[in-house]
């Protein structure tokens, strides 16, 4: 970890509409924990929603590769040229060491005001170099970015096009809608298809060991809609009008018929385990014959698991290209058409989700019995093997589960050069 409490974070304060908050009194710095009870606090009591916006110097090795990219023509980047150009008019100091132009911009949204987007729509990312960790913190080149300073920029901490007055009425915040609405999009696309790449990278793996062609074209059917759906956020993102030549309609299409494929293996998974034989142990005939494939890695079961995914993570990208139209179509109030795109059509995903975890948590508690039972007179050690390997396997199946649909702040990292262009990073809880 990288202790440098020297180090200064300019920090800007952005809500998403006209309102006004109680008057705060903030000092010339903060830490890190006064930063995160003022979200907090200005989440509770502002009349729209708020995020804090952060600059960090940009890291020497940031892999972009998970990101979207975006020109420094695009809406996104233009906003958030325009704010790092007024801001540097300020005196602060702060202010003046954002506008350097290439940086790490990492805006977090409040709990209360991540839950208005979905509590499930951004869960923590797995991490590739410490095994059963989880990324989190901003990551630089010497470490985690800790005990920083953050300095407000602007005399009151309120930002973006101008230095907001502190009056007897409260703190006026300055509207930042649009950045805030694009970022929060392209972050949970970027983070819907992270997931959807470790899906298909699943599939490939588990479909070459089982051979199944009627499988392997669901997959393909399904990934297939990718291209449409990087097309049309391009579009959507450069504020465009998506027309049918995208192909995006027979996209949904196809997604739609994965989710049902998934709704319909689900309601036969629950049904099964309903209609287990009331006994101490379930025979491992019994389980295997319900469940094809559940005593191997690359079996039936766990193949339709990852399909099932991988329709999940497609419609969650398809969610925010519906919430995106829907809040640019109304630009007075985009944040909230966005919220409520959002809300109406993920409520099927998150059942389906938790049904399917529900699944697996109970075959992970199940305790199984050789096909001979467990009074058999004489066992063979073949069957040893497989009761023991498929025990395993099965009370594997519980391990991530989790149903704490509690909402967390999100993280949206947005990596800018200086050229204008910018790479925003999937989100992740804050």
């Amino acid at each position: 970890m990288n202790d440098n409490s020297n180090a200064i974070v300019p920090v800007w304060t952005l809500t998403t509409g006209e309102g006004r908050v109680p008057a705060l009194t903030l000092g010339e710095s903060m830490t890190a924990e006064d930063l995160s009870e003022l979200r907090g606090v200005l989440a509770a009591l502002a009349d729209h929603p708020i995020a804090t916006l952060e600059v960090y110097p940009l890291p020497d090795k940031l892999d972009v590769s998970r990101g979207i990219p975006l020109d420094a023509a695009s809406p996104l980047a233009q906003h958030l040229s325009q704010l790092i150009t007024q801001s540097a008019r300020s005196p602060s100091v702060a202010a003046r060491a954002a506008a350097g132009g290439e940086g790490l911009f990492r805006m977090v949204v409040p709990a209360k005001v991540a839950a208005d987007f979905g509590s499930n729509m951004v869960r923590s990312m797995p991490s590739k170099t410490v095994a059963d960790a989880v990324r989190g913190p901003l990551m630089g080149s010497k470490g985690i970015v800790a005990h920083a300073s953050f300095v407000p920029v602007g005399e009151t901490g309120a930002a973006v096009a101008s230095v907001a007055a502190a009056t007897a009425g409260g703190l006026s915040l300055t509207v930042a809608a649009p950045l805030v609405l694009m970022a929060v999009a392209v972050g949970v696309a970027a983070h819907a298809d992270q997931q959807r790449q470790q899906a298909i990278e699943h599939l490939t793996e588990l479909l070459e060991q089982l051979h199944e062609q009627k499988l392997d074209d669901e997959r393909n059917e399904l990934d297939g809609c990718r291209d449409a759906i990087d097309k049309a956020t391009a579009i959507l993102l450069d504020e465009g009008k998506l027309g049918v030549a995208l192909g995006l309609d027979s996209a949904v299409h196809a997604i739609g018929k994965g989710l049902a494929a998934a709704d319909r293996r689900l309601s036969q998974w629950q049904k099964a385990l309903d209609n287990l034989p009331d006994v101490m142990a379930v025979n491992v005939d019994v389980l295997t014959k319900i469940f094809p494939g559940i005593e191997h890695h690359g079996g039936k079961f766990r193949t339709h698991l990852e399909l099932a995914a991988l329709a999940v993570a497609l419609k969650r990208r398809v969610i925010v290209l519906q919430a995106v139209e829907q809040a640019q179509l109304d630009p007075g109030n985009p944040f909230e058409n966005f919220s409520r795109a959002l809300k109406a059509d993920q409520l099927r995903l998150d059942k389906l989700e938790s049904g399917i975890a529900h699944v697996l948590l109970r075959l992970s508690t199940l305790q199984l019995a050789g096909p001979r039972g467990l009074r058999a007179s004489f066992v063979m050690p073949g069957d040893v093997d497989r009761l023991l390997r498929t025990a395993y396997l099965i009370h594997a199946l519980g391990d991530g589960v989790a149903f704490d649909s509690r909402a967390t702040d999100v993280a949206i990292e947005i990596a800018r050069n200086k050229d204008g262009s910018v790479v925003v990073l999937p989100a992740l809880p804050a």
